[in-house]
């Protein structure tokens, strides 16, 4: 005799399953997590997911989450606007913050080019991105899409849409992590190290 799972329980294991990263086992333990914990833990859970979804939304100019509509890093004066950085995902403008190395604008394009899952330009937020350059005289566009297959295939995109535009083009540095050991290197790692060495 097959045991039943009750349907609140199965479809709170499905929806957990439905997250990046989250496979049908994870769900499971986290579903039977909740069923363990107080109530009021799990009543938090619930209450912190429909005030993300209440209280957030994305920026309309550089489409970051955000509170306010414009972010505050567009509502931010002292920031140089002749910079640009464009990302693929909000998480990513937090890492970026986190060095305090740039003081300029970010656009969120929300994802990379990904045919395989078919996610083409007309997806993403590059018409967006391009409306932007134009309109405020973006000099420097670093682009800081992830070193994947799909980040390389948005890289060259924008390339090529900018194309004749005067907006300097530049891509963020890859190589050797720092407190690495080269045996460890994988060969494209250890490529783009040589490929993009500096003057000691």
């Amino acid at each position: 005799m097959k045991a039943s799972i009750p349907r609140p329980v199965e479809r709170l294991v499905e929806a957990f399953a439905r997250l990046p990263g989250i496979g049908t086992k994870t769900a499971s333990r986290l579903t039977y997590y909740l069923l363990r914990v107080p109530d009021e833990e799990s009543k938090e859970l619930a209450e912190a997911l429909l005030e993300m979804r209440a209280e957030t939304c994305f920026c309309s100019i550089c489409f970051n989450i955000t509170v306010d509509d414009p972010c505050w890093i567009c509502q931010d004066d002292r920031r140089e606007r002749r910079h640009m950085c464009v990302v693929e995902e909000p998480l990513d403008v937090v890492a970026i913050e986190r060095i305090q190395q740039f003081n300029g604008r970010y656009h969120v394009l929300h994802g990379a080019i990904n045919p395989v899952e078919g996610i083409g330009p007309e997806d993403l937020r590059i018409g967006e991105l391009i409306a932007r350059i134009e309109g405020d005289a973006v000099e420097e566009l670093i682009v800081a899409t992830n070193p994947t297959l799909e980040g390389e295939a948005t890289a060259m995109y924008l390339k090529r849409q900018l194309t004749g535009s005067p907006v300097k083009l530049t891509r963020l540095a890859r190589g050797l992590p720092s407190g690495g050991d080269l045996e460890y290197a994988d060969t494209t790692t250890l490529s783009q190290a040589f490929q993009g060495r500096s003057e000691l």
